[in-house]
């Protein structure tokens, strides 16, 4: 009994020495109004993206300014809601959406491709943009118009459906169903433009379909030639906007694509 007492006595005495042992976290010293002055000044904002360059030639015409770049690589043409910009200027253009073989009534000149942007930086300044969906007078209709092939002098015969394939047509009539879904495709390219927004694009007909859903548009970074015949699979995107009446009804993105 005695041994018990004397147990419990070195367990009280040592928790009461513990207890005491125990100090509270000091608190914390406020920083003096000199060290608040010194916190670091915030990150300057990230450089604008896109491609830089100087304007070779400019012009203005049905509301838009029309702008000739050299980045030094390379040259190109981009449209903006109209600012003010002149030659010689520094120039930053953001990726945009190409228009190729674009015939401007107003300037009555065809242009090579001209990429339409929402606005320019000009020597560091960011000209103000436009509502969305604005394009100038003369620009031709897009929805159901240049983002198809209307017509083609490649000849459309003879072209059999892909083994466990579909039929442009049938892609059409079934798109609220494959919508998302992986499809496979043969046809022959009615069109091809390279590197544009950094894909190949390829216009595919088979020879099925009415006019407006006889013509599928199809990215890659496969190359390949007018006329050839091709089969394609990738992922269907439906009601495809990239912005300023650039709508695709149906678009294969990122397809992969064997030339036969």
């Amino acid at each position: 009994m005695k041994q018990l007492l004397t147990i419990l006595c070195v367990l009280t005495f040592a928790l009461t020495m513990f207890g005491c042992s125990e100090e509270a976290p000091a608190p914390k010293p406020t920083a003096k109004p000199s060290e608040q002055a010194a916190k670091p000044a915030p990150e300057a904002p990230t450089a604008a993206v896109g491609k830089a360059g100087k304007v070779t030639e400019t012009m203005n015409a049905a509301g838009y300014t029309y702008v000739q770049v050299d980045t030094g690589n390379e040259k190109f043409w981009a449209a903006a809601p109209e600012f003010s910009v002149k030659v010689g200027d520094d120039v930053v253009v953001p990726e945009g959406m190409p228009m190729p073989d674009y015939h401007s009534k107003t300037l009555d000149r065809t242009f090579e491709m001209v990429y339409f942007v929402p606005n320019v930086m000009v020597g560091g300044e960011m000209a103000a943009a436009a509502p969305a969906g604005d394009m100038p007078g003369d620009h031709p209709p897009t929805q159901g118009g240049s983002t198809k092939v209307e017509q083609t002098d490649v000849d459309l015969s003879g072209i059999s459906k892909a083994d466990g394939g579909l039929t442009i047509a049938e892609i059409y009539a079934q798109k609220a169903d494959l919508s998302g879904k992986s499809v496979k495709v043969r046809g022959k390219v009615v069109k091809f433009s390279p590197e544009i927004m950094g894909k190949n694009w390829i216009h595919l007909q088979d020879g099925s379909g009415e006019t407006g859903s006889n013509d599928l548009t199809v990215t890659t970074d496969v190359m390949a030639n007018l006329g050839d015949t091709v089969t394609i699979i990738g992922n269907i995107a439906v009601d495809k906007d990239f912005g300023y009446g650039y709508k695709y009804d149906l678009i294969i993105e990122d397809a992969q694509v064997t030339v036969e």
